[in-house]
C-alpha cells in the first residue's frame, strides 16, 4: 500500500468505489468541504448506483449537504484530466490502474470498510456510516494538509 502522508497537493482528484453510492461520495464531499476552490474534485463508481441515505445523514451532520449527489459511472466520467484516483474498494483499484495506461495519472488505494454490510439498528448502522465518514476525513487531511473547513 502506497503511503498518504502530505505531499504536494493535486489541482484534480478523483475518488472511486464501487457504486458511488456511499465512500466516494463521502470523500468527494469532503475533500471539496475541506480544501474549497483548491482542488478540483468528483467521484465515480465501478457502476452507478443510488446514494445512501444514511450517507446524507452523516454528512448533513457536519453540515455538508450531499442530496443533490447524482452517482456516476467511470464510463460516465465527463472529465479525465485528474492527477490522482484515490479508489476506495478493490473493484475500483483496478479500473483505476486501467486508466494508468492511458492517462499521466497517479493511482493510490485506500481501503475503506463497506458500513452498509452493517447490520443492527439504525443507531449502530449510522454508527458504521460515521466510521468511514470520519476514517475518510482524516485520511483526506493527512494527504492535502490540514486546512481549516470554511467558516459558515
Amino acid at each position: 500500500m502506497m503511503d498518504t502522508e502530505h505531499r504536494d497537493m493535486p489541482n484534480a482528484v478523483l475518488f472511486a468505489c464501487n457504486l458511488n453510492a456511499v465512500r466516494s461520495p463521502m470523500a468527494e464531499a469532503l475533500t471539496k468541504h475541506f480544501f474549497p476552490n483548491q482542488i478540483y474534485v468528483d467521484s465515480v463508481g465501478v457502476r452507478a448506483g443510488e446514494l445512501d441515505p444514511f450517507v446524507i445523514s452523516v454528512m448533513q451532520e457536519m453540515g455538508i449537504e450531499l442530496s443533490r449527489h447524482r452517482s456516476k459511472s467511470f464510463d460516465q466520467l465527463e472529465d479525465t484530466l485528474f492527477d490522482l484516483i484515490i479508489s476506495l474498494t478493490p473493484e475500483a483499484h483496478h479500473n483505476a490502474l486501467e486508466l494508468t495506461r492511458t492517462m499521466a495519472v497517479e493511482a493510490e488505494y485506500w481501503p475503506t470498510q463497506d458500513p452498509t454490510i452493517i447490520t443492527g439498528s439504525r443507531d449502530q448502522r449510522l454508527e458504521a456510516y460515521r466510521q468511514v465518514r470520519d476514517e475518510l476525513m482524516e485520511r483526506i487531511r493527512k494527504r492535502f494538509g490540514r486546512q481549516q473547513p470554511p467558516k459558515p
